[in-house]
């Protein structure tokens, strides 16, 4: 724990009226020998020197930085000891009205915001002095990397891998490399200009991957089991001739993707006649010349089949009458609608791939055929990505394509012809179009969704989770970290990451190695990796009170724990995150961080100056903000002079699921009126940065407000919001509004106790 802290007031980030020199005293006079320094610096960036010389001088083991946020002088300082920053600039002095909505005004400062900044100054040392410096758990990475699936992603994942001076381990279930790729002798835009298809060269890619010294290849071969963390996993790879264990430091998950059932697509007449196939179907024909059709209609628009799979309810038991009828539970129903609408999810999210693809395809049959063959493409949503729009620009003026936008409402296969009906063209006309073949999008499904691409050897199973979000696809967070799965130390990249154009798999195989490459070299340091990259923290247990609940297994969103035949949790530093939605959970409180732990926000907590007289000082709103949204949302707002109600105090967590409960009765023991966790969206749509932190903490709100019932404080006191990043013009106004709500209530009832 810091004993000797150096406390520095930047004067030139804190304004609005304040006496810097009498907010040092009293930082000085209160916590005495535990500052020895405390001084106003011109220009905090300019004070390294200062300080360094301050630390040896007088042995600090802990500096105090007050000024700016620490999103913004976080990487400004290099210090040896630990260091804090308290943010009287965003989310103080800027963030600062009266409490009747009034602006702060030119002169001396209110005596509202010298006390909130007094109160932010005892926070920032009392945080200090319930820190320690973390000593990292620094496993040795290994060099190499294991790249799972041979076809178009892998392959360059691989030799993206080599190019680095890695070593790589290939591993691909057919006998072939190449996948999908195989079927696509002319692809479309690679490279710049953007606007020619263009040979794939996958036999190119894949002479290069087998004549590589540093990649070894295992064909027919599959994953069998993946253990450890990263940086020392061990992979277990079943090959023809026998099990091969090699050790590894990361994975890019590479496996592809499959087409989607056939059945989906009835609606659409996939399945029912041979002159109706999909996309990829398509290609193979072409590929092996058997396309003889001189009218093809390609058909964007999926809602038939969507329409079809809506209306389609369960089968009834054809015997045994009304008691059979019964049993056909409402729960099977439910997964049978459920099946459907992610099936018609997945036809949606392939529409960019299937775009593109169709424009390629109608290009190749054109030219294959002179131009003899006309292609007739009919979209609902053309989605063409970036700068593929040249492509497509190109394409329209292809002789022998038409293209226009219509409603596919009927595709009925007369034995002759095909008559494919539209309406809504651009054309100003419903039409029926006679064709000889029609060709139908192809759902793109990951790999994962349809078998276990990796069994790991986790106490939270042997599959990547099912996050119920994306739909099967190997991805945690599409929006802040692309290629993370929740498996710390496994990337997905291409189309089982999310349906991608073959320029984009190859984008996608580059980011995914950079990340395994990151990943290894920060087990080696012993940091984490995304989103707290660099943090040498990591969970530590006090095993004496651990009563084996087993909470913390089983809500740790990234695996990071096993736990023995007891229940007692196993660590595995390289796997966690560094979110502690563990010791959000631990009921005995016995899992903590060096810098980070249920002690020291309860003190924070507690340093809050509260007063008692709630009519004439009014309320003390405690706020826990996530780091990784609400906190920069904070930020922003104040920086925009979006102000908010004074009598809150902010406290930044790592996550809403590392609230523990004992910091809400902390706060309402305190005499605070009103606790906000203010936090990363959930649900549907959510990306939470740790997965699942925000729902968690939802659910432990409610056990919350029983607790709150049962001591008769109104639970309506505590109340969870949900905010992005870019919600920074709204969240004043939440803030406002909740402060107003508890204002109304009236004082807490412990206020003064």
């Amino acid at each position: 724990m810091a004993s000797k802290i150096g406390v520095y007031f930047d004067l030139q980030n804190i304004g609005g009226g304040l006496d810097v020199e009498a907010l040092a005293e009293q930082a000085k006079a209160k916590w005495g020998d535990l500052t020895p320094v405390v001084k106003c610096v011109p220009v905090l960036c300019d004070a390294e020197k200062e300080i360094l010389a301050d630390i040896e001088a007088n042995g600090l083991d802990g500096v105090l930085l007050c000024g700016a946020s620490p999103r913004d002088m976080a990487d400004v300082l290099r210090l040896p000891v630990l260091t804090e920053h308290v943010n009287l600039r965003e989310q103080c002095v800027l963030a600062y009205k009266n409490p009747d909505g009034s602006p702060l005004g030119n002169g001396d400062a209110p005596e509202l915001l010298k006390i909130m900044a007094r109160d932010y100054v005892n926070m920032g040392v009392v945080k200090l002095q319930k820190s320690e410096m973390p000593e990292s758990a620094a496993v040795e990475g290994v060099k190499r990397i294991l790249v799972i699936g041979g076809g178009w992603t892998g392959l360059t994942a691989a030799m993206e891998a080599s190019a680095t001076g890695y070593e790589v381990v290939l591993v691909e279930k057919a006998d072939v490399l190449g996948g999908a790729a195989n079927n696509i002798p002319t692809g479309s835009p690679l490279k710049a200009p953007w606007e020619d298809k263009e040979p794939t060269n996958v036999k190119a890619k894949i002479d290069a991957v087998t004549a590589d010294p540093q990649i070894t290849v295992h064909m027919s071969s599959r994953m069998a089991k993946l253990e450890g963390q990263p940086g020392e996993f061990t992979a277990t790879i079943a090959t023809p001739s026998g099990e091969v264990t090699v050790a590894v430091g990361a994975v890019v998950l590479a496996a592809g993707w499959a087409p989607l059932d056939p059945k989906y697509l009835a609606g659409m007449g996939l399945g029912k006649s041979p002159k109706i196939v999909h996309a990829a179907e398509f290609g193979k024909m072409l590929v092996a010349g058997k396309v003889d059709a001189r009218r093809i209609a390609f058909v964007l628009d999926t809602t038939l089949a969507e329409e079809a799979l809506k209306n389609e309810a369960p089968a009834e038991p054809e015997a045994g009458g009304e008691a059979a009828k019964a049993q056909v539970e409402e729960g099977e129903e439910k997964a049978f609608i459920k099946e459907n609408l992610e099936s018609i999810k997945h036809l949606r999210y392939s529409n960019t791939v299937n775009s593109v693809g169709m424009l390629r395809l109608a290009n190749i049959v054109c030219e294959k055929t002179n131009d003899a063959t006309q292609a007739f493409i009919l979209y609902k949503d053309m989605m063409i990505p970036g700068i593929l729009e040249r492509f497509y620009k190109k394409m329209q003026d292809r002789l022998g394509i038409m293209m226009t936008k219509a409603d596919v409402t009927a595709i009925d296969d007369r034995g002759d012809r095909i008559v494919v009906s539209c309406a809504n063209t651009l054309l100003g006309m419903d039409f029926d179009l006679d064709v000889d073949m029609v060709v139908v999008p192809t759902g793109i499904v990951p790999v994962t969704a349809k078998d276990v691409t990796v069994e790991f050897a986790y106490r939270q199973g042997p599959d990547f989770p099912d996050l119920g979000l994306f739909d099967g696809f190997a991805d945690s967070n599409y929006i802040c970290f692309p290629y993370e799965t929740r498996r710390t130390g496994v990337y997905a990249a291409g189309c089982v990451r999310q349906p991608l154009t073959m320029d984009a798999c190859e984008e996608d195989a580059r980011g995914a190695v950079l990340k395994a490459v990151q990943c290894i070299e920060a087990a080696d340091h012993g940091v984490a990796v995304h989103p707290r990259s660099g943090d040498r923290s990591y969970p530590v247990f006090n095993f004496v009170r651990c009563t084996q609940c087993k909470r913390c297994t089983e809500e740790c969103p990234f695996g990071a724990l096993d736990d023995d035949e007891k229940g007692t949790p196993k660590p595995n530093p390289a796997r966690c995150r560094r979110c502690g939605t563990c010791f959000g959970a631990c009921p005995e409180r016995v899992i903590s961080f060096a810098n980070y732990n249920i002690d020291q926000i309860g003190s924070m907590i507690r340093e809050v100056e509260v007063p008692k007289d709630f009519k004439k000082e009014g309320p003390r709103i405690l706020i826990l903000a996530c780091e990784n949204d609400a906190y920069p949302a904070l930020d922003m707002a104040g920086m925009r002079r979006k102000a908010w109600n004074p009598y809150c105090r902010i406290i930044p967590v790592r996550c809403l699921g590392s609230v523990n409960a004992i910091w809400v009765s902390d706060a309402m023991s305190k005499g605070f009126d009103g606790v906000l966790l203010l936090g990363c969206k959930y649900g549907d749509d959510y990306q939470c940065h740790f997965v699942k932190g925000s729902e968690i903490c939802n659910r432990r709100k409610e056990n919350i407000a029983e607790t709150l019932n049962r001591l008769g404080v109104q639970p309506e006191r505590v109340e969870q919001m949900e905010v992005a990043i870019d919600e920074y013009d709204k969240v004043p106004d939440m803030i406002d509004d909740f402060v107003a709500r508890i204002t109304d209530m009236g004082p807490n009832p412990f206020k003064g106790m």
